[in-house]
Protein backbone atom coordinates (compact mmCIF):
# COMPACT_ATOMS: atom_id res chain seq x y z
CA UNK A 1 0.00 0.00 0.00
CA UNK A 2 1.28 3.41 -0.98
CA UNK A 3 2.01 6.33 1.33
CA UNK A 4 -0.82 8.33 -0.24
CA UNK A 5 -3.26 5.56 0.67
CA UNK A 6 -2.36 5.90 4.34
CA UNK A 7 -2.83 9.66 4.02
CA UNK A 8 -6.29 8.88 2.64
CA UNK A 9 -7.02 6.62 5.63
CA UNK A 10 -5.86 9.27 8.11
CA UNK A 11 -7.78 12.13 6.49
CA UNK A 12 -10.92 10.00 6.18
CA UNK A 13 -10.64 9.24 9.88
CA UNK A 14 -10.33 12.95 10.64
CA UNK A 15 -13.38 13.74 8.52
CA UNK A 16 -15.36 11.03 10.31
CA UNK A 17 -14.28 12.39 13.70
CA UNK A 18 -15.23 15.94 12.74
CA UNK A 19 -18.64 14.86 11.45
CA UNK A 20 -19.30 12.73 14.53
CA UNK A 21 -18.39 15.53 16.92
CA UNK A 22 -20.58 18.00 15.05
CA UNK A 23 -23.51 15.57 15.09
CA UNK A 24 -23.37 14.98 18.84
CA UNK A 25 -22.70 18.63 19.67
CA UNK A 26 -25.69 19.77 17.63
CA UNK A 27 -27.96 17.16 19.20
CA UNK A 28 -26.95 18.25 22.70
CA UNK A 29 -27.46 21.91 21.82
CA UNK A 30 -30.96 21.24 20.50
CA UNK A 31 -32.03 20.01 23.94
CA UNK A 32 -31.76 23.57 25.28
CA UNK A 33 -31.96 25.80 22.22
CA UNK A 34 -34.26 26.23 19.26
CA UNK A 35 -32.76 27.68 16.05
CA UNK A 36 -34.57 30.63 14.51
CA UNK A 37 -34.86 28.72 11.23
CA UNK A 38 -34.91 25.16 10.00
CA UNK A 39 -31.64 23.45 10.89
CA UNK A 40 -31.14 22.28 7.30
CA UNK A 41 -31.58 25.78 5.88
CA UNK A 42 -28.68 27.50 7.62
CA UNK A 43 -26.35 28.83 4.88
CA UNK A 44 -23.09 28.31 6.78
CA UNK A 45 -23.89 24.68 7.60
CA UNK A 46 -25.00 23.98 4.04
CA UNK A 47 -21.80 25.50 2.69
CA UNK A 48 -19.75 23.36 5.07
CA UNK A 49 -21.56 20.20 3.95
CA UNK A 50 -20.92 21.02 0.29
CA UNK A 51 -17.24 21.57 1.08
CA UNK A 52 -17.08 18.19 2.83
CA UNK A 53 -18.76 16.52 -0.15
CA UNK A 54 -16.05 17.94 -2.42
CA UNK A 55 -13.45 16.75 0.11
CA UNK A 56 -14.77 13.18 -0.08
CA UNK A 57 -14.18 13.17 -3.83
CA UNK A 58 -10.67 14.49 -3.24
CA UNK A 59 -10.06 11.73 -0.70
CA UNK A 60 -11.33 9.05 -3.06
CA UNK A 61 -9.02 10.28 -5.81
CA UNK A 62 -6.11 10.42 -3.35
CA UNK A 63 -6.67 6.83 -2.22
CA UNK A 64 -5.61 5.29 -5.52
CA UNK A 65 -8.50 2.83 -5.19
CA UNK A 66 -10.21 2.09 -8.54
CA UNK A 67 -13.32 4.19 -9.18
CA UNK A 68 -15.41 1.04 -9.59
CA UNK A 69 -14.47 -0.14 -6.09
CA UNK A 70 -15.47 3.25 -4.68
CA UNK A 71 -18.83 2.91 -6.41
CA UNK A 72 -18.19 5.82 -8.74
CA UNK A 73 -19.94 4.19 -11.67
CA UNK A 74 -23.14 4.91 -13.57
CA UNK A 75 -23.56 1.57 -15.33
CA UNK A 76 -27.23 0.52 -15.50
CA UNK A 77 -28.18 3.67 -13.63
CA UNK A 78 -31.89 3.38 -14.47
CA UNK A 79 -32.35 0.02 -12.68
CA UNK A 80 -30.31 1.41 -9.80
CA UNK A 81 -32.65 4.38 -9.50
CA UNK A 82 -35.63 2.03 -9.35
CA UNK A 83 -33.92 -0.24 -6.82
CA UNK A 84 -32.99 2.76 -4.69
CA UNK A 85 -36.53 4.11 -4.88
CA UNK A 86 -38.00 0.79 -3.78
CA UNK A 87 -35.56 0.37 -0.90
CA UNK A 88 -36.10 3.96 0.19
CA UNK A 89 -39.88 3.62 0.36
CA UNK A 90 -39.54 0.31 2.22
CA UNK A 91 -37.11 1.76 4.78
CA UNK A 92 -39.27 4.83 5.33
CA UNK A 93 -42.42 2.74 5.78
CA UNK A 94 -40.82 0.38 8.28
CA UNK A 95 -39.25 3.23 10.24
CA UNK A 96 -42.46 5.28 10.27
CA UNK A 97 -44.76 2.57 11.59
CA UNK A 98 -42.21 1.28 14.11
CA UNK A 99 -41.57 4.80 15.41
CA UNK A 100 -45.29 5.54 15.63
CA UNK A 101 -45.93 2.34 17.58
CA UNK A 102 -43.06 3.05 19.99
CA UNK A 103 -44.23 6.62 20.61
CA UNK A 104 -47.76 5.40 21.33
CA UNK A 105 -46.61 2.73 23.77
CA UNK A 106 -43.52 4.27 25.33
CA UNK A 107 -43.62 8.00 24.64
CA UNK A 108 -40.07 9.28 24.14
CA UNK A 109 -38.61 6.43 26.17
CA UNK A 110 -37.37 4.69 23.02
CA UNK A 111 -37.32 7.51 20.49
CA UNK A 112 -36.48 11.19 20.93
CA UNK A 113 -37.89 13.54 18.29
CA UNK A 114 -35.62 16.48 19.18
CA UNK A 115 -33.73 16.35 15.88
CA UNK A 116 -36.77 15.75 13.67
CA UNK A 117 -38.46 18.76 15.29
CA UNK A 118 -35.56 20.96 14.19
CA UNK A 119 -35.64 19.89 10.54
CA UNK A 120 -39.39 19.58 9.94
CA UNK A 121 -40.70 22.25 7.51
CA UNK A 122 -43.59 24.46 8.57
CA UNK A 123 -44.82 25.41 5.07
CA UNK A 124 -44.91 23.80 1.63
CA UNK A 125 -42.40 26.35 0.37
CA UNK A 126 -40.03 25.46 3.19
CA UNK A 127 -40.56 21.79 2.40
CA UNK A 128 -39.16 22.29 -1.10
CA UNK A 129 -36.12 24.07 0.33
CA UNK A 130 -35.56 21.32 2.90
CA UNK A 131 -35.80 18.57 0.27
CA UNK A 132 -33.14 20.39 -1.77
CA UNK A 133 -30.96 20.96 1.30
CA UNK A 134 -31.07 17.25 2.11
CA UNK A 135 -29.25 16.38 -1.11
CA UNK A 136 -25.77 17.37 0.17
CA UNK A 137 -26.59 15.82 3.57
CA UNK A 138 -27.31 12.42 2.06
CA UNK A 139 -24.55 12.71 -0.53
CA UNK A 140 -22.00 13.39 2.21
CA UNK A 141 -23.11 10.42 4.30
CA UNK A 142 -23.14 8.02 1.35
CA UNK A 143 -19.80 9.18 0.02
CA UNK A 144 -18.25 8.79 3.46
CA UNK A 145 -19.93 5.69 4.89
CA UNK A 146 -20.42 3.68 1.73
CA UNK A 147 -17.90 4.88 -0.89
CA UNK A 148 -14.87 5.66 1.29
CA UNK A 149 -15.31 3.63 4.47
CA UNK A 150 -16.49 0.48 2.67
CA UNK A 151 -15.19 0.79 -0.88
CA UNK A 152 -11.96 2.53 0.07
CA UNK A 153 -11.20 0.42 3.16
CA UNK A 154 -11.68 -2.99 1.51
CA UNK A 155 -7.91 -3.12 1.12
CA UNK A 156 -7.67 -3.30 4.91
CA UNK A 157 -10.65 -5.43 5.96
CA UNK A 158 -13.22 -7.80 4.39
CA UNK A 159 -16.27 -6.06 2.95
CA UNK A 160 -18.86 -7.83 5.19
CA UNK A 161 -16.96 -6.73 8.30
CA UNK A 162 -16.88 -3.15 7.03
CA UNK A 163 -20.60 -3.16 6.21
CA UNK A 164 -21.56 -4.38 9.68
CA UNK A 165 -18.98 -2.32 11.57
CA UNK A 166 -19.69 0.99 9.88
CA UNK A 167 -23.43 0.27 9.95
CA UNK A 168 -23.24 -0.02 13.74
CA UNK A 169 -21.17 3.17 13.91
CA UNK A 170 -23.70 4.93 11.69
CA UNK A 171 -26.40 3.88 14.14
CA UNK A 172 -24.36 5.12 17.10
CA UNK A 173 -24.28 8.59 15.52
CA UNK A 174 -28.08 8.60 15.86
CA UNK A 175 -28.01 7.77 19.59
CA UNK A 176 -29.35 11.28 20.48
CA UNK A 177 -32.61 10.08 18.86
CA UNK A 178 -32.99 7.34 21.45
CA UNK A 179 -32.66 3.57 21.37
CA UNK A 180 -34.86 3.06 18.33
CA UNK A 181 -33.22 5.94 16.49
CA UNK A 182 -29.88 4.24 17.02
CA UNK A 183 -31.06 0.71 16.20
CA UNK A 184 -33.10 1.80 13.18
CA UNK A 185 -30.28 3.88 11.72
CA UNK A 186 -27.81 1.08 12.36
CA UNK A 187 -29.95 -1.45 10.51
CA UNK A 188 -30.49 1.04 7.70
CA UNK A 189 -26.74 1.62 7.51
CA UNK A 190 -26.09 -2.11 7.18
CA UNK A 191 -28.77 -2.50 4.51
CA UNK A 192 -27.43 0.46 2.55
CA UNK A 193 -23.95 -1.04 2.78
CA UNK A 194 -25.26 -4.34 1.42
CA UNK A 195 -27.00 -2.46 -1.38
CA UNK A 196 -23.73 -0.69 -2.19
CA UNK A 197 -21.89 -3.99 -2.52
CA UNK A 198 -24.71 -5.64 -4.48
CA UNK A 199 -25.03 -2.89 -7.09
CA UNK A 200 -21.35 -1.92 -7.15
CA UNK A 201 -22.35 1.73 -7.18
CA UNK A 202 -23.15 4.49 -4.71
CA UNK A 203 -26.18 5.51 -6.81
CA UNK A 204 -28.71 2.99 -5.43
CA UNK A 205 -27.94 3.54 -1.72
CA UNK A 206 -27.83 7.30 -2.34
CA UNK A 207 -31.33 7.26 -3.86
CA UNK A 208 -32.65 4.91 -1.16
CA UNK A 209 -31.23 7.08 1.62
CA UNK A 210 -32.61 10.28 0.11
CA UNK A 211 -36.07 8.83 -0.51
CA UNK A 212 -36.26 7.38 3.02
CA UNK A 213 -35.28 10.70 4.61
CA UNK A 214 -37.61 12.70 2.37
CA UNK A 215 -40.61 10.51 3.14
CA UNK A 216 -39.91 10.79 6.87
CA UNK A 217 -39.71 14.59 6.67
CA UNK A 218 -43.00 14.80 4.77
CA UNK A 219 -44.65 12.49 7.29
CA UNK A 220 -43.28 14.54 10.20
CA UNK A 221 -44.62 17.72 8.61
CA UNK A 222 -48.07 16.17 8.20
CA UNK A 223 -48.04 15.25 11.88
CA UNK A 224 -47.13 18.81 12.86
CA UNK A 225 -43.70 18.22 14.38
CA UNK A 226 -42.42 21.68 13.42
CA UNK A 227 -45.37 23.41 15.07
CA UNK A 228 -45.11 21.25 18.17
CA UNK A 229 -41.48 22.23 18.72
CA UNK A 230 -42.24 25.93 18.28
CA UNK A 231 -45.13 25.77 20.74
CA UNK A 232 -43.02 23.83 23.19
CA UNK A 233 -40.34 26.50 23.37
CA UNK A 234 -42.92 29.31 23.35
CA UNK A 235 -44.56 27.87 26.46
CA UNK A 236 -41.25 28.07 28.25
Amino acid sequence: MSFTYWIFVALTGLLLTFLSYGTFATAQLLRHWQPDRNLLLMPAETGLRLAMVVFTFVLGSLSGVPAAQLGWTLHQWRPQLLIGLGWGVALATIFYWTTRWLLQHGGERYYSAVVIHAITPKTNRELVAVLLAMIPVVLLEEMLFRSLLIGGFQILLPAPMLVIGWGIFFGALHSPQGRWGMIGAGLAGILLGMLFLYTGSVVAPLVAHYVANSVQVVQAMRRGYGRVQTDKFTER
